[in-house]
């Protein structure tokens, strides 16, 4: 694991709100707009974007936590920006903060971590469930 970034380095990401983003379940559409699990997902991502820097050949990735307050919506077709920020290095885990907004206005905040691993590890992990 490469050690290139500190508390207080940041990461961005922008995501247009596209239809698959939007909330629905089998039951349809619920509304256009940004679904809750999809932003996790972008969330995830952009906090990611740090461990695909730091993991060396032979290393992954892995999410151990993610909190999400969803605290306003984003129309379908509106980009949202989120902002990832180290908050701590603790061995081989990476914790971040993040806030994501739509025209300069919250739509979320939360924290998401992941522990980068040696592939074989996982590969272990993963097999023996």
């Amino acid at each position: 694991m490469r050690s290139i970034f500190q508390p207080g380095d940041v990461k961005t990401f922008g995501r247009i709100v596209r239809t698959e983003d939007c909330a629905a379940f089998d039951s349809g559409q619920v509304h256009p707009v940004y679904a809750t699990f999809a932003l996790a997902r972008d969330a995830e991502w952009c906090c990611r974007l740090f461990v695909l820097e730091m993991k060396e050949e032979g290393e992954e990735g892995i999410g151990t936590q993610l909190s999400v307050d969803h605290v306003s919506p984003a129309l379908q077709g509106s980009e949202v920006v989120f902002t990832a920020t180290i908050t701590a290095l603790q061995g081989n885990e990476i914790i971040c903060r993040y806030e994501a907004r739509c025209n300069n206005r919250l739509i979320a905040t939360g924290t998401q971590s992941q522990k980068i691993l040696k592939k074989e590890k996982l590969e272990r992990l993963f097999s023996s469930l």
